[in-house]
């Protein structure tokens, strides 16, 4: 479910922009006329699709386990917007439109900071870390890893979830596929191939895998 609304939210963001984009550009150029015929046209979908545009958001902001600073501007900024979009196309104000419109572009480049912006999270210094030390074990390493940086959206048992997260214990992707996940992200998941070294990414394979029934 939260996989649909997510691809849903960026569709209709997208069309949310352009439709703005254009009646900007109408209003910033002096063609008051077209501007007034182009809002005509697409007063039924803007109203459905900023309905769509907030109520998906909404929706996914309410999904996220952990609230950041960047997430909390980016909703200001939107917020914010509505009103002076309002204004400024009501009263033909350029200034007020154009800002209207930065805000909502600014606000969609946060949320893609903030989708990208990810800290990995120490674990316990009395776990053996190096693959090359003696003792080393690749599913304990895997473990301390995985419920320091993964358990809010797999949870504890791989099995919770939360924000599109797949169930890891039925899962039937190759250590490759699983691997290249971690990395790269999907979805709702970031990337963590700039912050995790390649044995912390192994031993996080080892320990999904472990977690299969």
């Amino acid at each position: 479910m939260y996989t649909g609304i997510l691809h849903t939210h960026k569709l209709v963001v997208v069309l949310f922009l352009l439709i703005y984009l254009v009646k900007t550009f109408l209003l910033l150029s002096g063609k008051k006329e077209a501007l007034q015929g182009f809002t005509k046209k697409v007063k039924v979908p803007e109203m459905i699709i900023s309905f769509l545009f907030l109520g998906t958001g909404l929706f996914m902001i309410f999904q996220i386990p952990e609230i950041r600073t960047l997430l909390i501007i980016k909703v200001i900024l939107v917020f914010a917007s509505i009103p002076l979009a309002i204004i400024g196309f009501k009263k033909m104000n350029k200034g007020l439109a154009a800002l209207s419109f930065l805000l909502l572009v600014g606000a969609y480049g946060l949320a893609e900071i903030n989708k990208r912006r990810i800290e990995k999270k120490p674990i316990s210094g009395e776990i053996v870390s190096d693959a090359n030390a003696e003792g080393y074990d690749a599913v304990v390493h895997g473990k301390a890893l995985f419920m320091a940086n993964c358990v809010a959206c797999h949870g504890e048992n791989g099995d919770l979830q939360n924000v599109g997260a797949k169930n890891l214990q039925e899962a039937q992707s190759s250590e490759a596929e699983v691997s290249e996940i971690i990395m790269n992200g999907k979805n709702a998941m970031p990337p963590y191939k700039k912050i995790l070294s390649e044995d912390e990414v192994q031993a996080l394979v080892k320990y999904v895998f472990s977690l299969r029934k």
